[in-house]
């Protein structure tokens, strides 16, 4: 934001039905920054406030709205240890050998791996993937499966979206023979594993300013310096031609958007790139995935997130943790479509699993033992919950009390598997590395906005006061300066598509570039129905009779939803986000609701 000031109550709520204040997300000089934004670009006012509210300034605007790889693409050797990692890996493809690809469980690692072994396979290397269970091995390299590797004859292992913090098993890899590079981005402490090299811009001595890359975006800057580096030695030729890395940006968007990571810079260019080539449909796996998530219409941020992104997590959850990549990784289109099914139904599950779950934790958290309405974080541990499922309740958690969220699994061995999820302002990485080296975790690790933590269950409490201590600053700023920010008002009338072509130019939208939000004044509940078991659907009317569909997601049995069934027929300033609806065929405008309130 350009201005610190206190801003004015947008449409006078103070406290909204879910107890949220409303601000407008500009302030005076913002205000003024927003006309000289859409000045310079001879666009909308409306585009120049959603770029000014966003900390665009004039000068900056162009650039921003620049999508194009080329523009944000960085030269990948100003990351520490790229250099390093091209030459080793440009050397394992040149002299044949054999290559170990060392996976996360995640999406994110799904898509590292895939675009790792992708490329390989391009250049006449067929790798060996190791993506670990969850439950049995956790997370990171470990010693077993780093002497199976080496034991089955890989010369190379290449650890993505893990790494940084297994210094252990990395020394073990070296002390075996095995030559490892790291590529990764999680929270690096002092010390680093020894490797070959470790390519992490957020490692300590890394100032290439690409720290809010996903693993997937570093995987694809390796990929980039390795095309290079081959040229340069000749190995390209007509009968063995270059990889086409834009072919490969889908990988590249689905990980950066599944991974939540900020949605700024390269990132943008990205996710951009990388949709449109997801639209192409090109890839099996990614298409036999679409079909059972039922995705209608164009893939968007929010699909990759939202439908995609759960199923393959899902795998990894619950089943086989190696399913996502080798559904990315796959030529074969019945093999997609089984790999598809079964993830599919792996994610109802695990969807049944979080719901009983959740019911529990929370149960826990308003008994007090989470310190919920009093404490910096919540941390809520049960001995019955499925350990795959834990980061969807701390994100459950975090969005339910606003403030950083751990859930954690304890097993019979009173050890414990858990993740948290922050917010805005507290960097949860940060804290997880400064526990681990107090000697109150076995492991941990993470980034700003989410940390993986492996813990004794006599050390809860210790991790607990840990937690509230040194996180208490942080969240209590945050807290405090948390409100809704809303970009401008509009009525029915006036939500067209021309309207979210116009929104669409400052996307694509997520985390660190957060979508439009948009507020109607007084509009009818015309309509108020639960849909679809959770959810409620709506039809909200202006005075002047135009009207417009809605949606409230996961509102039934909430305060928003409450309320809003209690008003139908009554007039209610709304708050939310606005797409295009493509359900049944047809194309309309609907907003998804956020919050509303009771008109002064």
């Amino acid at each position: 934001m350009l201005d610190t000031p206190a801003r004015r109550a947008f449409l006078g709520v103070e406290s909204s039905f879910t107890g949220k204040a409303w601000r407008d997300r500009l302030g005076g000089a913002a205000a003024a920054q927003a006309v000289a934004i859409a000045q310079r670009l001879g666009a909308p006012e409306l585009l120049g406030r959603i770029l000014a509210g966003r900390g665009v300034s004039a000068d900056q605007a162009e650039a921003f709205l620049d999508t194009s790889i080329r523009r944000w693409m960085p030269d990948p050797s100003t990351l520490t240890g790229m250099d390093a990692a091209t030459e080793r890996l440009a050397r394992a493809v040149t002299e044949r050998q054999r290559v170990a690809i060392f996976g996360d469980y995640d999406v994110d690692g799904a898509t590292s791996s895939a675009l790792l072994a992708g490329w390989l396979r391009q250049v006449g290397i067929t790798p060996k993937i190791h993506i670990p269970d969850r439950i049995f091995e956790g997370y990171g390299p470990n010693v077993d499966a780093i002497r199976g590797l080496r034991a089955e004859g890989a010369d190379l292992l290449v650890t993505v979206d893990c790494g940084t913090t297994s210094l252990e098993t990395l020394a073990e890899a070296r002390r075996i023979g095995f030559d490892t590079l790291v590529i990764d981005h999680h929270q690096a402490g002092e010390l680093l594993p020894e490797a070959v090299a470790v390519v992490n811009p957020n490692r300590l001595d890394d100032l290439s300013g690409q720290g809010h890359l996903a693993a997937c975006g570093v995987v694809f800057l390796l990929l980039v310096a390795a095309n290079r580096s081959l040229r340069r030695l000749g190995f390209w030729s007509p009968e063995r031609p270059e990889p086409d890395l834009v072919a490969m940006l889908d990988l590249v968007a689905l990980g950066t958007v599944a991974d939540v990571v900020p949605l700024r810079g390269l990132n943008r260019a990205y996710v951009v790139r990388g949709l449109a080539t997801l639209r192409r449909r090109a890839r099996p796996g990614l298409r036999a995935l679409m079909d059972v998530a039922r995705l209608d219409g164009p893939p968007l941020p929010y699909h990759l997130g939202y439908l995609l992104g759960p199923r393959i997590n899902a795998g990894g959850r619950i089943g086989d943790a190696a399913l996502g990549a080798r559904l990315l990784l796959t030529e074969d289109e019945a093999e997609a479509a089984a790999i598809a099914a079964t993830l599919d139904r792996l994610n109802r599950e695990r969807q049944t699993i979080e719901g009983a779950m959740l019911e529990e934790a929370l149960a826990e958290a308003e008994a007090g033992l989470g310190r919920e309405g009093q404490g910096a974080a919540v941390v809520t541990a049960s001995e019955s919950w499925h350990p795959g499922v834990v980061g969807l309740i701390a994100a459950r958690l975090k969005e339910r009390y606003g403030r950083p969220a751990f859930a954690i699994a304890f097993g019979r061995d009173g050890v414990g598997a858990g993740s948290g999820r922050s917010i805005a302002g507290v960097d949860l990485g940060r804290a997880v590395q400064a526990a681990l080296a107090a000697g109150l975790l076995v492991k941990g690790g993470g980034h700003a906005m989410a940390a993986g933590v492996t813990l004794a269950r006599a050390d809860l409490g210790r991790f607990r006061a840990f937690l509230e201590e040194h996180l208490a600053v942080a969240v209590t700023a945050a807290k405090a300066a948390a409100a809704l920010e809303i970009d401008g008002a509009l009525s029915a009338s006036g939500a067209t598509p021309e309207l979210i072509e116009t929104v669409e130019r400052a996307g694509p939208f997520g985390q660190g570039n957060p979508e439009p939000v948009f507020a109607l004044s007084s509009h009818v509940v015309a309509l108020a129905q639960e849909a679809g078991g959770a959810h409620l659907r709506l039809r909200l009317k202006a005075a002047d009779g135009a009207v417009l569909d809605a949606v409230a997601f996961r509102a039934l049995g909430q305060p928003l939803g409450e309320a809003l069934m209690r008003r139908r027929g009554s007039p209610v300033h709304i708050v939310g986000t606005l797409g295009i609806d493509r359900w049944g065929g047809r194309e309309r405008v609907q907003m998804r609701v956020i919050d509303a309130a009771a008109p002064g």
